[in-house]
């Protein structure tokens, strides 16, 4: 009992995070799908179930918990996102540690409340809709094609921005090489692709460093 319980109360300690989440319950398949889908676009993640926002242990009945779990992961996510579960008990209260792989088939898409299919990624503890260079990168990962770095003006314009400033927006990138918006998220996707820009999403915007 003690082996349990040190494990749970470890990933409880570990708090909420962009590869942690705390449910009470699920109550609702399509929304909890979104949540799936965005640990499998990300590096994988780990749903508690049983556990208030808090960290209280308040239990569920984890068979109903992961019928539920697993009809989000079939019904509502696409590509169906693979489950697995540890089921644990702690002082007579039923906890569910569902484990959500990294994807290999992404981007993953969840139902959205509009009945429209939509992809998610954490953002610290949070889910979000993913911003259109956020899907490329990942469609660009999914794909068995490389990229074709070119470096003009607009490249090394970045590079020298990036290098003094630290960060830019994808409207700060049109601005400064005065280019469209088409041709400035290509060149920002190619560089991510390669590894030489990287991809950053807070709550607001995506925004990118350099590596």
């Amino acid at each position: 009992m003690d082996r349990i319980k040190t494990k749970i109360h470890q990933l409880i300690e570990f708090g909420e995070s962009e590869t942690m989440d705390f449910k009470q319950s699920v109550n609702d398949a399509a929304k909890i799908a979104k949540t799936i889908a965005a640990f499998a676009n990300g590096k994988g993640g780990v749903l508690l179930i049983g556990v208030k926002d808090n960290g209280t242990i308040s239990g569920v009945n984890t068979e109903e918990e992961w019928y539920m779990l697993d009809m989000a992961a079939k019904m509502y996510c696409r590509p169906t996102v693979e489950l697995r579960k540890r089921e644990w008990v702690i002082e007579g209260k039923g906890v569910l540690e569902c484990i959500v792989d990294q994807g290999k088939q992404g981007p993953y898409y969840a139902l959205g409340d509009d009945q429209k299919w939509w992809v998610y990624q954490r953002v610290n503890d949070k889910t979000l809709l993913a911003g259109h260079i956020g899907v490329e990168v990942m469609k660009r990962a999914s794909s068995t094609h490389g990229s074709l770095i070119e470096y003009n003006d607009a490249e090394r314009s970045l590079f020298a921005y990036l290098s003094t400033e630290g960060e830019i927006t994808l409207k700060g990138f049109q601005k400064l090489a005065r280019i469209n918006r088409w041709k400035a998220s290509r060149i920002l996707i190619n560089l991510i692709s390669a590894g030489v820009v990287v991809y950053n999403r807070s709550e607001k915007e995506e925004y990118f460093t350099l590596n």
